[in-house]
């Protein structure tokens, strides 16, 4: 397992002062989710939820690359052990850049979903560089849809929008010229904390077709047809 993983997610949930002093002084997230993103789509008895490592995920089976906390099984998204038509649901959240073969994880979705469950597929689109434990590439909407084969795609739009994108970059930018680590925490923190304010702008640019222009993240949800039943719900 890379270091800089294993060391992020110990830091996570690390009870050592230093983490828990560094936790409590982090800055809100310079992004805020898109209200309109439906989310009420239903769980089932068995549902899938790929790239989890670290993070608690009730109700899903959590695979990730690592043996990381919180997940109950080591693999690869792009050959998953389980059967077919085994899950209601599945989720894939920021997992598709850090893979090298994303349309056979996509596959590899649609043959493990069950007819008529849900997928949901968020990627980024202006976001910078984080490996985990490489960074393979971008997505624009357009490209996730086409990625979509057979499943029917039910809702599409974008997670978070511009004005994240802006924060995201300026926040690298500026650590760019910092020689030093501490000081480019420092730098995050202190701008984190000043800066944060402005991500409430994008509530009013995320309902605007243009924002795609610039959207930090986009997501997708998908169907797949169940026999005997149109494709589109």
């Amino acid at each position: 397992m890379p270091h800089s993983v294993e060391r992020l997610c110990e830091a996570r949930r690390s009870k050592r002062w230093v983490h828990r002093l560094r936790r409590w002084l982090s800055p809100p997230l310079p992004l805020i989710m898109n209200p309109g993103e439906p989310r009420d789509f239903p769980l089932g008895r068995w549902n899938l939820y790929i790239g989890g490592g670290g993070c608690q995920t009730p109700g899903y089976v959590n695979i990730d690359l690592f043996q990381l906390p919180g997940v109950d099984v080591v693999a690869d998204a792009e050959r998953l052990p389980f059967p077919s038509d085994a899950f209601s649901r599945v989720e894939c959240d920021a997992v598709l850049e850090h893979v090298r073969e994303p349309e056979a994880v996509m596959r590899e979705i649609e043959r493990v979903l069950a007819p008529g469950g849900f997928a949901h597929v968020v990627t980024p689109f202006c976001h910078p560089l984080h490996e985990y434990p490489q960074d393979y590439r971008r997505f624009t909407l357009a490209a996730l849809e086409h990625m979509a084969g057979g499943l029917s795609v039910v809702a599409k739009g974008w997670r978070t929008g511009p004005t994240a994108t802006l924060l995201l970059f300026f926040f690298e930018y500026v650590k760019l010229w910092l020689p030093w680590r501490a000081g480019r925490i420092l730098a995050h923190g202190v701008l984190g904390w000043l800066l944060f304010p402005a991500r409430y702008l994008d509530l009013i640019l995320l309902r605007r077709p243009e924002a795609g222009r610039l959207g930090n993240h986009c997501y997708l949800w998908v169907q797949k047809p169940a026999p005997g039943r149109p494709e589109n719900p």
